[in-house]
């Protein structure tokens, strides 16, 4: 193997598990001659994906409007949250409590109530993402501030800087890092959450098409918006990781 690329061979080993796996769920179902309701061969899926591509399409604008809205309203919010309670001892107090009670409760139960108060249309299925995906930031946002360098805290009281300048020029690069981690673990939380707002209650959306597929005892249909999903949710964090290792937020780092 000297002189092959290790980026080469990752790749290799990467490709070659999926497409033994895949093989083998072809041929499995096939052999052990699995019933196609419990479980279709992956041609199957693939068949019904291509013959469904523009009614799938469809729902996964929807559902991917949902996420990102969600997920960007969880940003902003979280932010300005995490903000409040690092500054404040009366938020950590109160605010932060408040949160934390929040996360700690079941969304998935919270799914109906959305429904009730925003009714079966996009804005409860949004509001699910942003319960989801809101936490995280917070966190995430509070563990970066915490995080300051205790040195350069005290470089910038030897400067007189004040505490807007130490805040803006110091603690709120120095968070940046663990802020990215928290997207990427709320953006999937953001989908988890969109989905089971869809598979509660709704029209349109990859959860509604599930819900369809079910009913109908299409399960290479649900199989096909299950992938689908993924397919959606591998692209959103891997827009989370390249923005992790771009050069726009680590040129304003400390």
């Amino acid at each position: 193997m000297s002189g092959v690329s290790p980026r080469l061979v990752a790749y290799t080993q990467v490709v070659s598990f999926f497409g033994a796996f895949l093989l083998f769920w072809e041929y499995g179902v096939r052999y052990f001659e699995v019933k196609s309701y419990i479980l279709p061969p992956i041609s199957a899926i693939a068949v019904a994906i291509w013959e469904s591509r523009d009614q799938i399409f469809e729902h996964s604008m929807y559902t991917l409007a949902e996420v990102l809205i969600g997920f960007i309203a969880a940003v902003v919010v979280g932010i300005i949250i995490g903000m409040i309670v690092y500054v404040s001892p009366f938020a950590q107090r109160t605010i932060y409590p408040l949160v934390t009670a929040l996360q700690t409760t079941p969304k998935s139960a919270l799914a109906p109530l959305m429904i009730v108060w925003f009714g079966y249309g996009f804005v409860s299925k949004v509001a699910m993402a942003f319960l989801f995906a809101f936490f995280p930031i917070v966190v995430a946002t509070l563990g970066g501030f915490a995080g300051t360098a205790k040195n350069l805290e005290e470089h910038f009281r030897a400067l007189n800087a004040g505490p807007w300048t130490t805040f803006t020029t110091l603690r709120l690069p120095s968070a940046l890092p663990a802020f990215i981690d928290g997207c990427r673990v709320a953006m999937p939380l953001a989908m988890i959450g969109a989905i089971i707002g869809e598979l509660v209650g709704s029209d349109r959306g990859l959860g509604n098409l599930i819900m369809l597929g079910t009913a109908s005892s299409r399960t290479d249909l649900v199989f096909g918006c299950i992938i689908v999903i993924t397919l959606i949710s591998l692209v959103l964090y891997a827009a989370i990781e390249f923005a992790a290792k771009s050069v726009w937020w680590r040129g304003i780092q400390v």
